[in-house]
């Protein structure tokens, strides 16, 4: 079965009442011959339920003023309520939550517990952090929080790195960049000017951000380790590697190493990419990694790690040695010669079909909007690609699941979430100076499933880090609760376990992360629908 495109026109038909809603359902990137780098990297999306209704919203990101963009018509992101109807409700202006800088990603997290979804938004030259009040408003408490993270913030992740209960925030940062600092990359003879590779620029310490537990953040970028190396930051992604029930990050690095953050506790971590084989290609070079994900994809127990990267440089599957190492198997996989003429960015571990397996969706388009009339065989709008999980191997079925696959997309940040709530989990696709791509999975329909909501009390409320196994007949399989992934963007919070024709699931296990670390077991189980699980209740609702 396929994955369906909704068109454009459903999307176009979001309703804003008096808002036009031209300007802000379509990306802008303010293009100028200047070539600012900013404007070929963005836009991120996100999948959330702002309003706790049980229905997927959406979350677009925008450009919008700063040092070398002032737009001449206003700009914002845009959040849709979801009509439960297959379309969508323009409500951005009444939540305010239109961003106030040049937009690049967004991550959701609870961060104050109180049972309702923040959003931080990462821009240029500032980010900024909305809460939301639970009547279907948000309030700039940026200043307040402390989390405005000055620089040129990428993607950001929500994870609780000392396991007390609180969300904290990782924020990467890409280069040392400013209108003043703009370089010049292009053909000296003619003038003409095309989007620089990033080596051109300085590297930048990310950010991470401490939950206080009150409103209010502490950077501790320094103390933590975090800050002791510079890099050029484009995805991030929380899991733990090597199973020590701390929450390390994996970060990928444009033109330089990759970072893998081991967290070592006690507020400790150590940048350990080269010793763990995952800073560097296989033949010692940096590489242009953009879009990151992390996911036991072979069900060994161990967190396998995914990059994307570049045209000419093939992407990464990191499968996890279990002592702190990985090897690369994009090649044994298919991945590598599928990818090679890639230039990858959003991308997800999900069971598309619904039969058990984790299956991987990637999302490309090149950087450089030129680069059809420099380089043979290489496009700046690309194919997404979609590799199937046989359980014996990955499979690259993107042929065979639908016209989408045959459509070529400038596509940047890529978020996950079931937005018709049928248990298949859909795709929403942002795209470069474009309109944004949401896409109806058709194919998990055919099999069974179950979908769960886990809500933290002594762990953090959204439950990053949590392990969730089940087994329904000859079928056991784990799902691990990651911290972001993908690039510039956020997912559906719930959890779809798939069961192929399996009709029940004779059990299922939760094992919570700290400082709750607990272990629940679950019997009579419903399939087909969603639940909720929360924390030391013993009951599902």
């Amino acid at each position: 079965m396929a994955i369906s495109l909704v068109s454009t026109q459903r999307i176009s038909a979001f309703t804003g009442g008096k808002h036009d809603c031209k300007r802000c359902r379509v990306h802008s990137n303010g293009r100028t011959p200047e070539t600012y780098l900013p404007e070929t990297t963005g836009a991120g999306c996100a999948f959330l339920d702002y309003d706790n209704d049980g229905w997927m919203d959406i979350y677009l990101v925008n450009s919008g003023p700063c040092d070398f963009f002032q737009p001449k018509t206003p700009l914002r992101n845009a959040l849709y309520k979801n009509n439960r109807d297959g379309t969508f409700t323009d409500v951005t202006e009444k939540a305010g939550v239109s961003g106030n800088a040049y937009g690049m990603g967004v991550a959701v997290g609870d961060y104050d517990g109180d049972g309702f979804p923040d959003i931080y938004v990462t821009q240029y030259p500032h980010s900024v952090l909305y809460h939301n009040n639970g009547d279907g408003t948000f309030t700039d408490v940026t200043a307040k929080a402390g989390v405005a993270a000055p620089g040129w913030g990428t993607s950001a992740v929500w994870f609780d790195y000392d396991n007390d209960g609180a969300l904290d925030l990782f924020v990467c940062r890409f280069v040392d960049f400013s209108k003043a600092k703009n370089k010049f990359c292009g053909n000296l003879k003619t003038g003409e000017r095309w989007y620089c590779i990033p080596s051109v620029y300085d590297p930048m310490p990310c950010w991470l951000f401490h939950n206080n537990g009150d409103g209010t953040f502490t950077d501790v970028s320094k103390q933590s380790g975090i800050a002791s190396v510079k890099g050029k930051a484009w995805g991030a992604v929380a899991c733990d590697v090597n199973n020590d029930g701390l929450m390390d990050i994996f970060v990928a690095n444009d033109t330089v190493a990759n970072f893998l953050y081991i967290n070592r506790g006690k507020g400790k971590f150590d940048e350990a990419g080269l010793l763990a084989g995952v800073a560097y290609s296989a033949y010692g070079r940096p590489r242009s990694g953009m879009g990151v994900d992390a996911a036991d994809f072979n069900q060994d127990g161990w967190m396998d790690l995914f990059v994307a990267n570049v045209d000419q440089e093939m992407f990464s599957l990191y499968q996890n040695n279990k002592d702190e190492t990985f090897r690369d198997v994009a090649i044994a996989t298919g991945i590598g010669s599928a990818t090679r003429l890639l230039s990858g960015w959003g991308l997800k571990f999900f069971d598309y079909d619904n039969d058990g397996e984790l299956d991987l969706l990637l999302c490309n388009g090149h950087p450089d909007d030129h680069v059809d009339a420099r380089v043979g065989g290489v496009t700046y709008l690309e194919p997404m690609l979609l590799f199937r999980n046989t359980a014996k191997g990955l499979k690259n079925v993107s042929g065979e699941s639908g016209d989408i696959f045959r459509k070529s997309l400038a596509a940047r940040g890529m978020a996950l979430g079931d937005f018709d709530n049928d248990g298949s989990v859909d795709v929403l696709i942002a795209t470069n100076n474009g309109a944004p791509v949401l896409l109806r999975n058709n194919a998990g329909k055919e099999n069974h499933w179950l979908g769960v909501q886990l809500i933290g009390k002594k762990s953090n409320a959204d439950a990053i880090g949590a392990r969730v196994t089940y087994q329904a007949g000859n079928l056991m399989r784990r799902r691990v609760k990651v911290g972001g992934g993908s690039y510039l963007s956020s997912h559906d919070p719930r959890i779809v376990l798939g069961l192929g024709k399996r009709e029940t699931i004779d059990w299922l296990e939760v094992k919570w992360p700290l400082p709750g670390g607990g272990t629940q077991h679950f019997r009579d189980l419903p399939i087909d629908r969603y639940i909720t699980i929360v924390e030391g209740e013993e009951k599902w609702k």
